[in-house]
């Protein structure tokens, strides 16, 4: 975002990103604890913010690494004398604020049918493949085989954990969520259904559609 501050420390009506996001956790009541990775030097503020804010659901802030594969793996580390290897794990951006308790819930469900849940949407937009850097395509995809993945992601920890030490083995060093992880070690994707409304904030646009989105209610006509 070029700002000068993480943005998931960045304050939207007056409240941390991270700790929207962690709200939606704290109130769901499937969700036993919250463990955040985040920048080493940030620790300390996530404490703090965390406990300005009530979230009492957090009971470990840990550093994370040089990538997202490698955050992950280090927290996932950290939880494996703490829980059991059966235990679910939700694996979400922080930067994902708008996360709803029905995309939660789906992928609890998701994930006790099928033994993992990846949250997902459909795509609706015509897509086109370049091969000249988005000068020019002469060929498009059927929209109907593509979803867009979002978070969060469940697993068990042992799951989870099992995945990036073959991942180690394998030299897979930086793939892009848990979900791609999955894929490159040949396993199957399951989807829980997600929301255009759970974006990721990348940019400031992102955030200008957060701010709309947090002061917009469904109208009562709307099915």
């Amino acid at each position: 975002m070029g700002q000068d501050i993480p943005k998931q420390f960045i304050h939207v009506d007056n409240k941390p990103v991270i700790i929207h996001t962690m709200e939606a956790f704290q109130k769901h009541p499937s969700v036993d604890a919250i463990m955040v990775v985040t920048i080493p030097s940030w620790i300390e503020v996530v404490k703090a913010y965390a406990k300005q804010f009530n979230i009492s659901k957090l009971r470990w802030v840990v550093a994370g690494g040089k990538t997202g594969q490698e955050s992950i793996y280090n927290g996932l580390k950290s939880l494996e004398n703490e829980i059991p290897s059966n235990s679910i794990v939700m694996i979400h951006d922080g930067n994902r604020c708008m996360v709803s308790g029905e995309i939660i819930s789906d992928s609890i469900a998701t994930f006790h049918k099928y033994g993992s849940a990846v949250t997902a949407i459909p795509c609706v937009e015509a897509v086109f493949r370049s091969d000249d850097d988005g000068i020019s395509s002469v060929d498009s995809i059927p929209r109907e085989q593509l979803f867009r993945t979002q978070t969060p992601h469940t697993y068990t920890l042992e799951k989870l954990l099992d995945a990036h030490k073959k991942a180690k083995e394998k030299n897979i060093t930086n793939t892009a969520a848990t979900c791609t992880l999955m894929q490159a070690l040949g396993e199957t994707v399951y989807f829980s259904k997600g929301s255009e409304e759970n974006l990721k904030l990348t940019t400031i646009d992102d955030i200008m559609i957060f701010k709309a989105l947090l002061h917009t209610k469904k109208d009562n006509w709307l099915k």
